[in-house]
This record gives C-alpha cells, sequence and structure tokens, in this order.
C-alpha cells in the first residue's frame, strides 16, 4: 500500500499560514519517516485585481496582529501594505509552484522564505523581480526562475493548484487533509495548536 499523504492546504500570503508556519516544519519533520507531506497552493486571492482601499488595509492588519499576538510570529506592520498595494496571491503561488518545478525538493522552502519576506520584512512577494531574488537565496538560477515563472506551463499548474483545494471542499488556509488509499480524513482547519494536530493525525493514521 502506499504511504500515506499529508496534504497542506495554504497560501503564501495567508497570514493565518504564517502563523502556521512552526507547526507544519515541527510536523515535517516528526513524521517525514511515516507519510509524505505535499504542499498544495490553495490561492487566498488570485487574480485580484483593485488596489486595496483602507479599510481593507486595516482589516487585513487586524488579523496580523491577531497571528502576532496567537503565535508570535514576527510581523513588520510600518509601511505594511502601502497604497496602490494589489493582494494578489496569484504570482506568489505560482514561484513556489515554479520552483517546485525546477527543483521539487525545494518547494516548502521557496513557501516560506515568500512568507518571511512579506510578513517580517516587508517585502513586495506580488512582484516577479522579488520572487526571483528570493528563489536565488535558495540556489536556484534567477533567470531560470524568471523563464519558467513567466511561461504557461506554470501558469497552468498554479490554477491545477487552486482546483484540487477546490475539489477538497477546502474554504480556508492553512487546512490539513490525510489520505490513505483513496480515504481522505480532514485533520485541522485554520491555525491550530502542534498538539492538537498531532493528536488528530496519530488517530488517522492508526485508523
Amino acid at each position: 500500500m502506499n504511504a500515506p499523504i499529508l496534504w497542506y492546504f495554504a497560501d503564501p500570503m495567508c497570514s493565518w499560514c504564517w502563523g502556521f508556519s512552526p507547526v507544519i516544519e515541527t510536523l515535517r519533520d516528526a513524521y517525514r519517516d511515516r507519510m509524505k507531506i505535499a504542499l498544495v497552493l490553495g490561492g487566498l486571492r488570485p487574480g485580484e485585481t483593485t488596489p486595496m482601499t483602507a479599510a481593507g488595509r486595516d482589516d487585513i492588519l487586524h488579523h496580523w496582529h491577531q497571528v502576532q499576538a496567537r503565535t508570535g510570529q514576527p510581523f513588520r506592520f510600518e509601511g505594511a501594505l502601502p497604497d496602490g498595494f494589489v493582494y494578489d496571491t496569484e504570482p506568489a503561488c505560482r514561484a513556489v509552484v515554479t520552483v517546485g518545478g525546477l527543483n521539487p525538493a525545494l518547494i516548502f522552502d521557496m513557501f516560506k522564505a515568500i512568507q518571511a519576506a512579506f510578513y517580517a520584512e516587508g517585502r513586495d512577494v506580488t512582484e516577479p523581480g522579488v520572487l526571483a531574488a528570493l528563489a536565488a537565496t535558495l540556489g536556484v538560477d534567477a533567470q531560470a526562475f524568471l523563464d519558467a515563472f513567466d511561461s504557461d506551463v506554470a501558469r497552468t499548474r498554479t490554477q491545477a493548484h487552486f482546483r484540487q483545494a477546490r475539489q477538497a471542499g477546502v474554504r480556508g488556509f492553512p487546512a490539513l487533509i490525510l489520505q490513505q488509499g483513496t480515504q481522505l480524513h480532514p485533520i485541522s482547519n485554520g491555525c491550530q495548536a502542534l498538539d492538537t494536530v498531532r493528536a488528530a493525525i496519530d488517530t488517522g493514521l492508526a485508523g
């Protein structure tokens, strides 16, 4: 029988996913010999074209403060989400998919690099140049990244990730679903504590 798969549905520009980052990293270490953990880019706000309003900015920053208070993850609030910022999460998701296509071992590293750049450093991770620079820090050639990032292949693969999330019934991020054979077991929705998630995984694996 194939090894179990823990599907991790997330978006690099989802603040609760940033809050959940230490949990998923711990799970990847703790369960690496028992199951595969696979990342699915969920698409929080893909294709957004309208600049953020002041009210929208305040609402998102409110969530950021909640995430920081609950998880202790670092945020840079000064200058965050500047005037004119378009909160389109498709480029960041596509960047993760692109790096995964060039080097599958780096998909989680790229995801985390984008999260840290956006939340802790205040960088604009909707910009291809910023994303290429982040890929380069992982050893990926920046031009090779940009060429692949701008391809129809990368766009199609990214849309396939979004479809997989919708078909799995995922409506919010982060979310975890355990697959054993053809059986799917919901593990967690939202930013849950490590002990809670581990107990659900262990129950699912035992079943």
